[in-house]
């Protein structure tokens, strides 16, 4: 709008702006700043994504709590531990397995306290007929 406003007090009296190029030019400013408002709505989505990938990390990852798990050490290595919690640190998400925080990336497997006991409700024996 200030460009607008610059150019009109800085015209040629003798040649002033033709209507239809003002007009040409004031709805070329709108697109923009049409624009603009799209842009900073799409910058906002990224970052509510990008808060929903890392919640719904956090909320599964809650999941291996208790379980025993594999994942490469700092130095390379295997290694295994129970998981006791998990935790969200600068903005990723850390598994803490006897008192180390471990990247939820490091993981290599998980085992052990899964369903122990618990079949899910089916019948094993093999007797589809419903008889005992």
């Amino acid at each position: 709008m200030q460009l607008l406003v610059a150019q009109l007090k800085n015209q040629d009296p003798m040649a002033p702006t033709d209507n239809q190029e003002f007009i040409a030019q004031l709805a070329q400013f709108s697109s923009l700043e049409e624009m603009q408002g799209v842009n900073e709505n799409l910058v906002a989505l990224a970052y509510l994504q990008e808060g929903n990938a890392m919640l719904g990390q956090l909320t599964n990852s809650s999941a291996l709590i208790g379980k025993q798990v594999t994942y490469s050490g700092e130095d390379g290595s295997e290694q295994t531990g129970v998981v006791d919690a998990v935790k969200l640190v600068n903005s990723q998400v850390m598994l803490s397995i006897g008192g180390e925080d471990v990247p939820l990336t490091a993981l290599s497997g998980v085992s052990g306290n899964e369903g122990a006991g618990d079949d899910g409700g089916q019948d094993d024996s093999g007797d589809e007929d419903g008889e005992a």
